[in-house]
């Protein structure tokens, strides 16, 4: 390892869940590869990680046994078991790397991780850093109310179990004054910043990535045969086979791309119901284009909201919901004409990652409104903000009048985030984390 041998400069970078859909634990672990530590990035091995994080010298996956629910018992019961079970997996699994100078553990999920890393580093006499992404138990209080005694169980774990760690990062400034004034935990703010792979999609790379995806997905298919032989066409683009010049398609739908973990988190109804206004306008006659409307991601309601979209009967709306490859999702975001966000903060004090990501692909957002939320989008400026069904309709409606000649607001918030030159997370990093790890240990 060079740089990394010995007990010296390795980093247990550790999270009780799936590894490949943790974005931030994976930019962490190849921010620390990038300075030459070595890494054990800990987690279930889902979904496959990022091609940069599987390439990586320094990263080594240690996968935790994912355990899939025990179905006897009362529900307590089986929780309690599971927990138990959760705890005594990642203690073997952190004690069988080697000696780490210190461990970076995503919160949530805290319960039982929390205690176990903080367990692992007297074991190891390493350092604890919790990265803070939102508390565990406002999470739970979304299906079991803030008053269930599990809930109030897991409040006071996180705040006792949360004090012992050496460092702290969190997600927004609103979260550092929370941990603050509520926990007595001193945070450093590190804002999610996208990857430098987020970035707009040149126009052959949009072409090839419609052909890839017209192959499994309708809505991606050419909507007129071409009228010369010599083009291979996607729904958005035609590629002139002679000099392999690409164009956008006259005439083309909008891409709408929403992506999600199809959790209660986000109420997609609301989406779904501002798309019946959109197709009300259209028959209405107003000048507005047909729609392709992507969601992306996996999750628990993913089935159910399926059901409600299939009972939908659009004209001039195709709603898709495929499972992108780790490596054309940004190429997506990076092709798309809006972004819109349906992620409310169960905290109030965590701000939606695939926001930062369309925002590192120059893509304007209409996201749902809440607490902090202001941290990250600007109204008027870089999306919009609305509150319910109604607002979201109008604004998409404003957005795409006379769609694609007119890109009036669209264009001008395009042009505004390209020249926001924000930072990105191998900046922010260097300036936020590197310093808390020690040069030398």
């Amino acid at each position: 390892r060079g740089a990394a041998a010995g007990g010296a400069g390795r980093v247990c970078v550790a999270v009780l869940g799936d590894l490949g859909r943790s974005p931030r634990m994976q930019y962490h672990a190849l921010s620390l590869a990038r300075h030459g530590r070595g890494v054990a990035l800990l987690g279930y091995l889902r979904d496959r990680p990022h091609g940069d994080v599987l390439r990586s010298g320094n990263i080594r996956l240690v996968p935790v046994a994912d355990l899939r629910g025990l179905r006897v018992g009362p529900k307590l019961l089986q929780y309690v078991i599971k927990v138990i079970v959760q705890a005594i997996q990642l203690l073997y699994a952190m004690l069988k790397i080697d000696q780490p100078s210190y461990i970076l553990l995503q919160n949530p999920p805290g319960l039982p991780s929390i205690a176990v890393a903080w367990v692992a580093c007297l074991f190891w006499r390493s350092k604890l850093i919790i990265d803070w992404h939102n508390y565990g138990y406002t999470i739970m209080s979304l299906s079991h109310g803030r008053n269930h005694p599990l809930v109030q169980i897991a409040k006071w774990y996180e705040k006792l179990f949360g004090r012992l760690s050496d460092y702290n990062l969190c997600v927004t400034n609103a979260m550092k004054e929370d941990l603050w004034v509520n926990c007595n935990i001193k945070a450093v703010t590190l804002y999610d910043k996208p990857a430098s792979y987020f970035k707009e999609t040149p126009l052959e790379l949009q072409h090839q990535l419609y052909m890839k995806l017209a192959k499994d997905y309708e809505p991606f298919k050419p909507r007129t045969e071409s009228v010369g032989s010599n083009a291979e066409m996607s729904a958005f683009t035609e590629m002139d086979e002679k000099n392999g010049h690409v164009i956008k398609t006259r005439g083309r739908p909008a891409l709408l791309i929403s992506s999600t973990s199809w959790t209660e988190d986000e109420d997609f109804s609301v989406l779904l119901k501002a798309l019946e206004d959109y197709e009300r306008y259209i028959n209405e006659g107003v000048k507005l284009p047909s729609l392709v409307c992507v969601i992306t991601g996996k999750g628990p309601l993913k089935d159910y909201y399926n059901r409600l979209i299939n009972k939908l009967h659009f004209k001039h709306i195709q709603i898709c919901t495929p499972w992108l490859e780790a490596e054309d999702y940004p190429l997506l975001l990076g092709s798309a004409d809006l972004g819109v966000c349906l992620h409310k903060s169960s905290s109030g004090l965590d701000l939606p990652m695939k926001v930062v990501d369309m925002f590192g692909c120059c893509l304007p957002v209409c996201a749902i409104h809440f607490e902090c939320l202001h941290e990250l989008v600007k109204h008027n400026e870089n999306g919009l903000i609305f509150r319910d069904s109604d607002e979201l309709a109008e604004q998409l409606k404003m957005l795409f009048l006379g769609f694609p000649k007119l890109e009036g607001k669209l264009h001008n918030f395009r042009k505004n985030l390209r020249v926001s030159k924000q930072l990105r997370w191998d900046e922010s990093w260097d300036q936020t984390v590197l310093p808390l790890l020690g040069r030398n240990d």
